[in-house]
């Protein structure tokens, strides 16, 4: 039945370069289930960033860039042959897997403090431990399977630095149009914003907003430019038993980035090597 595979020998072009390109599927809805803040919330991008990071250590791509619930996978050594049923199906598993793990881990982790605090200072109450036990269970009653989706895209290398600067442009736009929905959500109903926001410029949203006290240009780097996870050089500093002198070292070791510069060509000059 092996020829009945239809996509089994499909591979990426060689010599190419390729990214990888996941997207949560049904995350507004997944939002609403846990109660994610808008229009960030530092729990669901820490999952994001934890999922990346665990990513980067099991199949050692060259550069990650994560934004919403999107990731971006630059690999220069392509794993499992270049197979592209392989890359989507493999690659979309693990992620979906992780990214549940760390959304539970971080979910309840201070649940689960809070719950052990209040057991130990209120060992006559334990009303609050209760609560807290009952939220946990909760989370995982109402929180429904999680997936990505995964495409395959081969570049060149000139051709990557314009991805990522595009994908970069994205992020900037999701989160401007994030920022001016969810301010005027506050002071009116669905409708009436989208009424508002149609047509609208992008002058008049950073307007609009500054009036409310909000200059889009001063939140979070990691808002307005995502989140870059790359390995780097990094000192350590050791002790030689036998010469009985300090030692230093370098070793390469993952960075979470989430003071992003601009994307140029010279940034991804390292990771297209």
């Amino acid at each position: 039945m092996k020829e009945c595979e239809m996509f089994s020998s499909l591979k990426v072009p060689c010599g190419s370069k390729i990214l990888l390109r996941l997207d949560g599927r049904g995350f507004y809805n997944l939002s609403k289930q846990i109660g994610l803040k808008k229009p960030y919330d530092s729990l669901f991008r820490d999952s994001m960033v934890n999922t990346a990071t665990e990513i980067f250590k099991e199949f050692s791509p060259s550069f990650i860039y994560t934004f919403s619930d999107e990731f971006n996978i630059l690999l220069v050594d392509i794993p499992f042959s270049g197979r592209i049923e392989k890359l989507n199906s493999v690659f979309a598993s693990f992620t979906a897997n992780s990214f549940y793990s760390n959304l539970i881990k971080n979910k309840i982790s201070p649940l689960i403090s809070q719950s052990s605090e209040n057991n130990n200072n209120n060992n006559n109450n334990n009303n609050e431990t209760i609560i807290g036990d009952l939220e946990i269970e909760k989370i995982f009653k109402t929180l429904k399977t999680i997936s990505f989706d995964c495409r395959v895209i081969p570049l060149s290398s000139e051709m990557v630095s314009e991805y990522f600067k595009g994908r970069q442009d994205e992020a900037w736009r999701n989160c401007l149009n994030g920022y001016i929905y969810w301010t005027l959500r506050d002071e009116m109903n669905k409708e009436k914003a989208m009424k508002i926001l149609n047509g609208l410029k992008a002058d008049k949203i950073h307007d609009i907003l500054f009036e409310r006290g909000i200059n889009i240009a001063e939140v979070p780097s990691w808002q307005r430019r995502g989140v870059g996870i790359y390995k780097v050089d990094k000192m350590v500093i050791g002790y030689n038993p036998l010469s009985k002198e300090s030692t230093t070292s370098s070793r390469r070791v993952i960075k979470a980035d989430f003071d992003l510069p601009r994307f140029d060509n010279e940034f991804f000059d390292n990771f297209i090597e």
